[in-house]
This record gives C-alpha cells, structure tokens and sequence, in this order.
C-alpha cells in the first residue's frame, strides 16, 4: 500500500511546443486535457542540467545550484562540466523520496543525468550505459544519438511500473537529439513522437492509479551564427580570462557544444565596461548583463556564473571555435538552445489527486511542486 499516491515523470528534453503541432502526440494533450496544462517558462539558461534540477527539485537555480551544464572554477582556474550530484545544493525529489522511506526511479537517456539526479535513488539507469541486466531483459539499447532510444527507454518504463507497483516514483528523461536534428514536421519528428507518445500511454495504462505530470527543459530552434567570444574579444582589445557557453556538453554531436548564453570572467574588474561595450558591439549579442544583474533577473547562483553574461538573439549562439576562427556561420540545419527564445516549453498533469496545484504553474519548476509537502525531508 502507497503511502502517497505514486508519480511518473516525463521531462522530454527539447520537447519546443511547435513539436506538438498538429497533433503529434495526442496521448500527451489528452492526459493534459483532462488535468492541468500550459505553456510555461523554462529556467534561463535553457540547457539541460539547470532545468532538470529545477524541474526534479522543485527549485530555481539558486536554489538547487545548477548553473549550466558547464562551470569556470576562478580559484583554479580550471573548467568542468556541472554534472555531478555534489554540485547540487538541494535535495531532488528522488532523494527526498527515498529519504522518507519509499522508493524512486531514474531512467535517462544519458550518463550525466545518472552522475547528477541518480544519488540515493533506488535504481538509476542511463540507457546510453544500461548494464546486463536491462540489456538482458529489453535488449540493447540504440545508440545515443538516435530516436529510438528513447523509445528504449520509455518500453522500460511501461515495464517497471507493470512489474514494480511498490515504485512510488518513476522520473524519465528522454535526449533531445532527435530535435537536434529534426524541425517540427520533419517525417522523422512525426515517427519518433508518435511512438514516444504511444508508450506514454502504455505506462499510463499500467499505473493507473499513477498521478502523471510532463514538462521539458528548453525549446529548440535553427541557429545560423556563432561566436567564439574569446577569441572575438581579443581580437578587439578587450582580452577576457575565460569564455564559456552555458550549454557545453559531453554531447558534441547534438550542437557542437553551443548555446545561446555564455558566461565570461574577467581579468580584472577595471576591464568590466570594455569588455561589455564590446560584446554588445557583436552581431547577435542581444543582452549583456553584470553578474548581479544576471543572478537577480534569473534566480541563479551568482557564485556559479561569470562576471558578464551574454545573451544571443534567436538566430545566434556561443562556443569555442579553432584558433583564428572568431565566427562560423551555421549549415542550415543546425538547431540548438541555451537563449531566452528556446524558453517556453509545454506543461502538463493528469490524475494528480494528492498533488493539487494552489496556483497555475509559470514555470517548468513549478511541475513537481506539490509533491514537496508529501515527500519532506526533516531537517
């Protein structure tokens, strides 16, 4: 017997409300339909690891500590990803659940969500790494940069929750690379989500008694421009410490590492207005903001960021490009996120009795906020 009605999660990365035009995914608006659903505000910056700890938290990024996917330590003047649960400063409700007693789940297409959600869970599986024992019950998993692995992953889901009704919570994070690849009403967008949609249903169907609640991290759209804004400002006599696009991954394939928002430390903080004045001078470059400003505006650790924020337009993105190659222009295809026009994204909850909203969601964070008063963590 379920102390708490039981949860499953669908946090579908990329998931841009134009993939849901014309009915792709009739399941998904349904369950909406009968409960609660919207268009909300992702957490800016809009890359996968801010929002996926917002969203599995229930929290802004000051609160949770998730800047990015990437961080500059200052003090060692070193680089890393931001991908590991000790980087967190809050419990995720994974935690909170197990903590209590019950028992929670974490299926994710990719390895760096296992390093950063996966801590004092009950199981905790990346489908880009599932081990013998998942491979031996539901065969090899597809590549990492494919469409069908999320298709792996959700057949997984609808397994556990048919052969484990004492699982009180299921989190599923799919990858984005499909959207990556593909616009909204691309033949391949069409098939991967009518199936992803399909085995929504399925585990719908075997927990029935399941509140159900789905939401993404970022929208997507087509970059054509990208700055590598190290080099651009020492090219223009305004030299920088470190550069660093917000979205920098281990996942290269799906957008060369970048996004529509960077971060950037200074020398010294006499070079702030310089510095400013020219990134503002760049093609793209919408928004530069001062640390404070930036923290304050966003909800973000300030100690997580850089002394400069730059902001890109909707058609421009920042990263690291090879020596003597300030600028690129992007292939036709390429999509990305990371900027203030990938933040809106769909919400939806169904069957969700013992997790009542008191207000509409505005944000993605704001999806699993009722359950923080059922799965406390006493202090």
């Amino acid at each position: 017997m379920h102390a708490h009605q039981r949860v499953i999660v669908a946090m579908i990365d990329g998931l841009d409300p134009a993939y849901l035009d014309g009915g792709t995914m009739p399941v998904l608006t349904g369950l909406g339909a009968q409960g609660t659903s919207g268009i909300v505000d992702a957490i800016s910056p809009t890359v996968t690891n801010a929002n996926n700890a917002g969203i599995s938290c229930a929290a802004w990024p000051a609160e949770h500590g998730i800047t990015g996917n990437s961080y500059f330590n200052p003090a060692t003047g070193e680089a890393d990803y931001m991908e590991d649960w000790t980087h967190l400063t809050q419990p995720t409700l994974l935690e909170r659940v197990t903590t209590a007693g019950g028992k929670a789940a974490l299926l994710t297409a990719k390895k760096k969500t296992v390093r950063l959600l996966g801590n004092r869970t009950t199981l905790a599986v990346a489908a880009e790494e599932p081990g013998s024992e998942f491979t031996d019950r539901y065969g090899p998993a597809p590549d990492i940069y494919s469409a069908e692995i999320n298709h792996w992953l959700w057949g997984v889901a609808v397994d556990l929750l048919a052969t484990q009704p004492d699982l009180d919570f299921l989190y599923v994070h799919t990858t984005d690379y499909p959207m990556h690849a593909w616009p909204p009403g691309d033949p391949r967008t069409i098939a991967h989500l009518r199936r992803l949609d399909e085995l929504i249903g399925e585990a719908v169907a075997a927990a029935p008694d399941a509140a159900f609640f789905a939401t993404a991290d970022h929208g997507m759209n087509g970059k054509n421009l990208v700055h590598d804004l190290s080099q651009a400002l020492a090219n223009r006599h305004a030299p920088v410490r470190f550069a660093l696009s917000a979205e920098k991954d281990r996942y290269v394939k799906h957008h060369r590492t970048f996004g529509g928002t960077a971060w950037i430390w200074l020398h010294h903080p006499a070079d702030e207005s310089n510095v400013a004045q020219t990134l503002s001078s760049l093609p793209g470059v919408e928004t530069v903001l001062r640390r404070e400003e930036a923290a304050s505006r966003f909800h973000l650790n300030p100690d997580r960021i850089g002394d400069l924020v730059a902001l890109g337009d909707r058609d421009t993105v920042f990263g690291e490009l090879p020596t003597g190659r300030e600028s690129e222009q992007l292939p036709q295809e390429y999509r990305s996120h990371g900027s203030l026009y990938e933040q809106k994204v769909p919400l939806f909850a169904s069957n969700n009795a013992d997790y009542p909203y008191t207000r509409q969601p505005s944000h993605n964070k704001d999806l699993l906020a009722p359950l923080l008063g059922a799965w406390t963590i006493d202090s």
